[in-house]
């Protein structure tokens, strides 16, 4: 007599999904939000096996590459202080240049987030003086040979383009560091505010991160609220010269196809009223016969802060430009000096700014589990994701469900009590302009973490 099989146990992990079975139902799931206009205002819940096992708020730190973010501000000509600041821009979202697609879980109201990076100073200076003089150089004839051949080994090369430390500094070099806290701010709408800073280097970023999203029946589109206004970088060394950086639209596609990608299109702008220097860049997703290019399109130009009109590359005036971009965003980006299209300025003339293809993601270092606190994000999700990893994604959905409606009671609570919930480390839930202030506890927290310290003692 043969013996049935013996029950699986709590903790044994659940039959494995394909790939093609969770796209299949997760756009079962999103059909039922066709003409919803804003679905990350429904904050519908996942099942387990179709999250990424990472919070929302670690996901999206714009540091995969910390040197870049450093080096902003190295330069003393105004010009090549926004071409640092391309750079970094173009540094930003390596996750989604290098890794899959992937839908973290929703922040919780209060939910908190913090890091360090550590980092070397390494990334090649830009100087568009030097780039100038020798491309003229070139075209009048003095040295060419030799000068095509250092451009193509140099500066295509390595000069203008950045790498990444695989894990932290080398031991002989100093390190630099970087300390990041965000918080989520606002449950309706979802809204987090984040602050970076690095004193040694002068140089801190904040912000208000808020997405809106579509479903159009083939692909998800992307695009930030109302209340994300971009990325606010500020040098202090540079008498507080403050960049707003603003977000394209991004799309979710291959959802039928069964294999998610991300593309990137419409504008992105960055500007400076101190330098009155302002770029515009142009992501162009699809090119002849609808084939995806992954390219940008962009312009460095000279603007006026009081009547800033020009939203398209085509629209800048030739007298106005300081320099042209152009390149896959996955790849290789050049740019150019002066006005000429870069399809017709020649190779020795046109200078890397980045490469993407040997970038790799920065690793952070995070708060020992013993200093972490409930609501802080690795401790909040830690039973989902330690599911998640397991496969367990029965028991992970259930945690998640019961975590999620804890989060429910303390809101029916609070109405019912009439009590306002404020941010702890920012002043402004939204607005300001899109510029979070740190409360008193958030520059402690931040101070701390600058000198290697996480114990929220004192401060909580």
């Amino acid at each position: 007599m043969s013996s049935s099989p013996a029950p699986p146990t709590a903790d044994a992990p659940d039959e494995p999904q394909s790939e093609g079975s969770k796209l299949r139902t997760f756009l079962g799931i999103l059909k039922k939000f066709i003409g919803v206009s804003d679905l990350a205002a429904v904050r519908f819940s996942l099942p387990s096996q179709l999250l990424e096992p990472t919070p929302n708020l670690e996901y999206w730190t714009y540091l995969d590459a910390p040197n870049a973010f450093i080096a902003i501000g190295t330069s003393d000509e105004p010009l090549d202080r926004m071409l640092e600041v391309v750079r970094f821009w173009l540094t930003k979202d390596l996750k989604y240049a290098k890794g899959k697609p992937c839908k973290p879980y929703n922040s919780c109201l209060g939910e908190f987030f913090r890091c360090n990076w550590e980092t070397e100073d390494n990334a090649p200076r830009i100087s568009t003086l030097e780039l100038g003089k020798d491309s003229t150089e070139a075209v009048n004839g003095t040295s060419a040979s030799s000068l095509k051949a250092a451009v193509k080994d140099d500066r295509n090369a390595s000069s203008v383009s950045l790498s990444v430390p695989q894990h932290g500094t080398p031991a002989d070099s100093h390190p630099i560091r970087i300390s990041y806290l965000t918080e989520q701010t606002s449950h309706h709408p979802p809204v987090s505010a984040f602050y970076v800073t690095c004193p040694e280097k002068g140089v801190r970023a904040r912000g208000f991160d808020q997405i809106t999203a579509k479903f159009t029946g083939t692909s998800v589109k992307v695009l930030p609220g109302e209340h994300n206004m971009g990325i606010f970088i500020t040098l202090d060394e540079r008498d507080g010269e403050t960049y707003q950086l603003t977000h394209p639209a991004a799309h979710l596609g291959g959802l039928l196809r069964g294999s998610l990608s991300v593309s990137v299109s419409e504008m992105a702008y960055m500007k400076c009223p101190q330098t009155k220097i302002k770029v515009i860049l142009h992501y162009v997703e699809e090119g002849w016969l609808g084939r995806t290019t992954n390219k940008i399109d962009g312009v460095v130009f000279k603007y006026d802060p009081e009547n800033d009109d020009k939203t398209r590359v085509q629209d800048v005036p030739d007298e106005d430009v300081l320099a042209r971009l152009s390149g896959p965003w996955r790849e290789k980006v050049v740019f150019t000096l002066g006005p000429r299209p870069v399809k017709s300025v020649p190779p020795e003339e046109q200078f890397t700014i980045i490469d993407i293809t040997p970038l790799s993601i920065a690793p952070k270092i995070i708060p020992p589990e013993h200093d972490q606190l409930p609501n802080e994000s690795l401790t909040l999700w830690g039973d989902v994701t330690k599911a998640i990893h397991a496969k367990q994604y029965a028991k992970a959905t259930e945690i998640k469900v019961e975590l999620e409606e804890k989060q429910r009671e303390k809101a029916r609570q609070r109405e019912k009590s009439g009590v306002e919930w404020k941010p702890v480390f920012f002043e402004h839930v939204v607005g300001n302009g899109g510029k979070p202030d740190l409360t008193d506890k958030g520059k402690q927290v931040l101070e701390r973490a600058q000198r290697g310290e996480w114990s929220t003692e004192g401060i909580l």
